[in-house]
């Protein structure tokens, strides 16, 4: 139910101003005093509003050209962190000394422009600096399946322009490459469906949030990829 609400609407003859004729003191209409009394108050109050609105836009660019050069920076140590990963042997390398994932392959899909490294491990954390490679996924190239996640938003919104029988390209830490190609995509409701893959080959599925242009994160669809080794 809507709550009761009083309406108030100026009229033009209750804000007139009247004005003696001879030089005597000016005489106000007392309805025209209190509409600049309200008016008065309504300049100081538009202009706090103004000023709060541009420091919150002042902080909110602040923020995000903050997180914008975390990213960057955060991608220039991931790379790194994977040359010395290939350079020495596939021993792995953390991206920096307190990150609990470190690179483990590099993905590559050219029809799309997408041009990322692994990290392993799919958290929350994980995903706000690269695509992440499931527990239980095996190597690149061995019969079984890699799933790989990233967010819509960021790594993989170019997913929602990828066709199928598009090349995905893995590099393994032993800097050995692996051509997948799509062969399926879908959409799935991690609330009722279930996603059947067969082990006995070598498989990749790549999974986001679905879809792309959703106003909220966290929705219960998924869009998934699903690409067998050629």
């Amino acid at each position: 139910m809507n709550k009761p609400v009083k309406r108030y609407r100026l009229s033009r003859h209750k804000c007139a101003i009247h004005l003696s004729v001879n030089d005597g003191p000016v005489h106000w209409l007392w309805s025209a005093r209190k509409w600049f009394i309200a008016s008065s108050l309504s300049r100081r109050v538009c202009s706090l509003a103004c000023v709060l609105c541009i420091g919150l836009a002042s902080a909110t660019a602040g923020q995000a050209a903050y997180w914008s050069a975390k990213s960057v920076l955060a991608q220039r140590l991931i790379a790194h962190a994977w040359q010395r990963t290939l350079t020495q042997a596939g021993l792995p390398h953390r991206p920096w000394p307190w990150a609990d994932t470190r690179p483990i392959a590099r993905l590559i899909i050219p029809s799309v422009d997408v041009d990322t490294w692994v990290l392993n491990g799919s958290d929350g954390t994980t995903l706000a600096f690269a695509p992440g490679m499931s527990a239980g996924s095996v190597a690149p190239g061995q019969n079984g399946v890699i799933v790989i996640g990233a967010h819509r938003d960021t790594h993989f919104r170019n997913l929602q322009f990828i066709a199928v029988g598009d090349t995905i390209r893995l590099q393994d830490k032993h800097r050995r490459w692996h051509e997948y190609r799509i062969t399926k995509t879908s959409i799935a409701d991690v609330r009722t469906d279930e996603i059947v893959v067969r082990h006995d080959r070598p498989r990749l599925l790549l999974v986001t949030c679905y879809p792309f242009d959703a106003l909220m994160p966290g929705g219960p669809l998924r869009y998934v990829l699903d690409a067998e080794l050629v």
